[in-house]
């Protein structure tokens, strides 16, 4: 047998060395995964070639793996290490995190003593990463590490079956391939499980909100239409903190950072809330002088002082109000917001920011809610480079929320960092194209009250067969469940005459970053969320006034 073309074309990373830890030689395998030069390792030092890495205080790789080596030397038998980290030094001069599961066996010269040592090495860096994200990876790992070890002994104990041996260790590599598979597969469905189930929320959610909006039109100051309202409110949040929270937790959450005053968007959120969501007190807004510019996204950075705003005023009491102060302090911006509440046990601080915790102290009833509007305060905090904690003195003490951000030297954007109030807007022909009837007839009532003509088309072939005429605003569903869907409509009306400019606007319950980014791929003008805030189409609409008419050549608003 060519024991040399083998030891070649082992897919396992190899090493030999002399007993004193002089490397004779190494397999193309060892020398990709440490990123060396074969030729410039050959009767080297073992340890000189692969130091630890000096920025870790804690590095032990080396002193790990000498007493291994060692114990081979005196005992004469294989020696294992279940699991070392070894950062591997790269070719820029740098070091990178690696994690070994590396097995040492002896070769003997004809006098019994150890004349070479094969040094072979499993690199499990993926293996330990996937070991940090839950407990059932960490089973997996130390399940397969266990075989892994079991199996390497073996495999050098009994040299005469390397070639077995190594087909085996191929079939576990494999089978640790097809774990880490299977955890992407789980991540994966249960990212579309969650974006499966807010489109499914929010339609039956648009639907009682259009429907809510036309009694708006025959009896606007009811009192149970309030109720009505405030309850649509909290449902359709929860349904936004699902979805958010979960982008947050599988790092799929985007900002698109720019320079602006936190001092505004506090004010601009307060004022928000106050108008749209008043509470019994009031909020105490304290802002200071000078300004307090920060880099952030200013959509997301509502979102976060909004669940703030509203963490702190379903915990305070109706007759007291909540303080909201913005300052500066060592080259960040501080947002602190601070309720009269029943507070909590200081212990129980770093606990209110994971998804699902809802916080409730002895004889307090637990508020509504799912437990996940903190959890996205955290994860936007940390995705601007900032910290968010909790702090209260004990149970009916209250509590203070404080988010801290980096501040900037760049000048805040100079354009309003608020949607403007909407406008008004001359008449339309729109056509409607909605798979729910309700909802459909619910917005075609809304629309007809702004005097738009409205044409309903329930799925995507009665679309293409009405938009034979010319329209001025096609409104469309994604999701329509026949073929053509919402986003093959789109591309389809785009290479049509009649509608290659006309204005285009996908209304779905898909909202998240890779939806809007298929919408405008596929040739919409614009992506707005179920349920549909009839208010928000008009302030987009009269954005678009200035643009030529329908048929006509137009830029593409962004």
């Amino acid at each position: 047998m060519d024991y040399e073309r083998l030891f070649e074309s082992l897919p396992s990373p190899y090493l030999i060395m002399t007993a004193d830890f002089t490397i004779v030689t190494i397999n193309q395998a060892y020398a990709d995964a440490t990123m060396i030069d074969r030729e410039a390792v050959a009767g080297r030092p073992m340890f000189e070639v692969f130091p630890d890495n000096p920025e870790d205080p804690d590095a032990d790789g080396v002193r790990n793996l000498r007493r291994s080596l060692q114990t081979v030397v005196d005992s004469g038998r294989p020696d294992a290490l279940a699991l070392q980290r070894y950062d591997i030094r790269t070719p820029e001069g740098g070091f990178v995190e690696r994690y070994w599961s590396p097995v040492n066996t002896p070769l003997f010269a004809d006098d019994g003593s150890v004349a070479f040592i094969v040094h072979r090495v499993q690199d499990v860096t993926d293996l330990v990463e996937l070991r940090r994200h839950g407990h059932e990876q960490q089973r997996i790992t130390v399940a397969l590490q266990t075989r892994i070890g079991q199996m390497e002994a073996d495999l050098f104990t009994r040299g005469r079956h390397l070639q077995d041996a190594n087909r085996q260790l191929q079939r576990v590599n494999a089978e640790l391939a097809a774990a880490g598979d299977a955890l992407r597969a789980q991540q994966q469905a249960k990212d579309r499980f969650i974006a499966t189930l807010s489109h499914e929320l929010r339609n039956p959610l648009a639907s009682a909100r259009a429907a809510l909006d036309v009694l708006g039109l025959d009896v606007p100051d009811h009192p149970a239409r309030a109720v009505l309202a405030r309850q649509l409110t909290a449902l359709t949040r929860m349904s936004d903190d699902l979805l958010e929270a979960a982008r947050v937790v599988t790092g799929h959450l985007q900002v698109a950072r720019r320079p602006l005053d936190l001092r505004t968007l506090v004010a601009a959120t307060v004022g928000d809330i106050e108008a749209t969501r008043p509470g019994s007190a009031g909020i105490h807004l304290a802002l200071p002088d000078m300004p307090a510019t920060v880099e952030g996204d200013p959509v997301r950075l509502a979102q976060m002082i909004s669940n703030l705003l509203d963490n702190a005023r379903k915990h305070a009491p109706t007759d007291l109000p909540v303080h909201v102060e913005v300052s500066t302090d060592a080259g960040h911006a501080v947002l602190r917001v601070r309720d009269e509440g029943p507070g909590f046990a200081p212990e129980a601080a770093a606990g209110l920011f994971d998804p699902f915790v809802r916080a409730g102290t002895s004889g307090q009833s637990t508020p509504a809610g799912l437990g996940l509007g903190l959890a996205v305060v955290r994860g936007i905090a940390t995705l601007h480079e900032g910290t968010a904690t909790a702090h209260s003195n004990g149970p009916g003490t209250g509590a203070t929320f404080t988010v801290r951000l980096p501040l900037t030297d760049a000048a805040p954007n100079g354009a309003e960092q608020r949607p403007a109030p909407a406008t008004t807007r001359a008449p339309m022909r729109v056509l409607l194209v909605e798979d729910n009837a309700d909802l459909a007839a619910m917005y075609a009532v809304l629309l007809r009250q702004r005097g738009d003509t409205v044409t309903i088309a329930t799925n995507g072939a009665d679309a293409l067969a009405a938009a034979h005429h010319p329209f001025d605003l096609i409104l469309c569903d994604l999701a329509l469940g026949d073929d053509p869907d919402g986003y093959t409509l789109a591309r389809r009306l785009r290479r049509t005459p009649t509608h290659r400019s006309t204005r285009l606007i996908a209304v779905s319950g898909f909202s998240q970053d890779a939806d809007r980014e298929r919408s405008r791929a596929a040739g919409f003008d614009a992506h707005l969320a179920k349920p549909l805030d009839p208010a928000r189409l008009d302030q987009l609409l009269g954005d678009w006034t200035d643009q030529p008419a329908s048929g006509q050549p137009r830029p593409r608003p962004a």
